[in-house]
């Protein structure tokens, strides 16, 4: 109550009333505030290098995973290319063959020979193709190019032919199919 009497005399306010209040900091002090005055720019620096630091620390990591991610898209197909160079390589063999021999029957062997190694080596990189005929259609997976009337009743809103296979990818779809369907 005295503080507030000291404060406030006769209904005016005293102006160097404070002066009289005990405290750590006062107008007659300002060595006091200048002591505080530098902690804080000091607290004020320390902030400003830790946030320099983390910015800098932060545009190398992006620097460093944008080079990993350039050199991952380069070399990520190298795996599935290098399995098939020795289907190119039937390929090749196959070729001469075709110039060299007459026999149908051993070219047509020699053809699906080759065909078999390209499915069986996709097959081990993760590609499946999709199966489609006489199953509902589904937009999710199916692109119609046309639709025909169904050849019988259970054939109705199913795919009745497939133009172009669809296909997985580690279960996850890379192509649609391109299907008739019935109606």
């Amino acid at each position: 109550m005295e503080e507030k009497e000291t404060i406030v005399e006769n209904g005016e306010m005293n102006i160097n009333a404070d002066s009289d209040i005990p405290g750590n900091t006062h107008l007659s002090n300002p060595e006091d505030t200048e002591n505080a005055v530098e902690k804080i720019q000091k607290e004020l620096d320390e902030q400003k290098d830790k946030y320099i630091r983390l910015f800098a620390e932060f545009d190398n990591y992006k620097r460093r995973s944008a080079k990993e991610r350039s050199e991952l898209f380069q070399t990520a197909g190298k795996e599935v290319i290098s399995s098939l160079l020795d289907v190119l390589d039937d390929c090749d063999r196959a070729e001469k063959q075709l110039q060299t021999t007459e026999d149908i029957a051993q070219i047509k062997e020699g053809i699906q020979l080759v065909f078999g190694k390209l499915r069986n080596t996709l097959q081990s990189k993760g590609l499946k193709a999709m199966e489609s005929i006489h199953t509902e259609f589904d937009v999710e997976k199916h692109e119609a190019i046309t639709e025909i009337p169904a050849p019988t009743e259970d054939l109705k809103d199913k795919v009745v032919d497939e133009v172009v296979k669809g296909y997985y990818l580690n279960d996850k779809l890379i192509r649609f199919a391109k299907v008739v369907v019935g109606k």
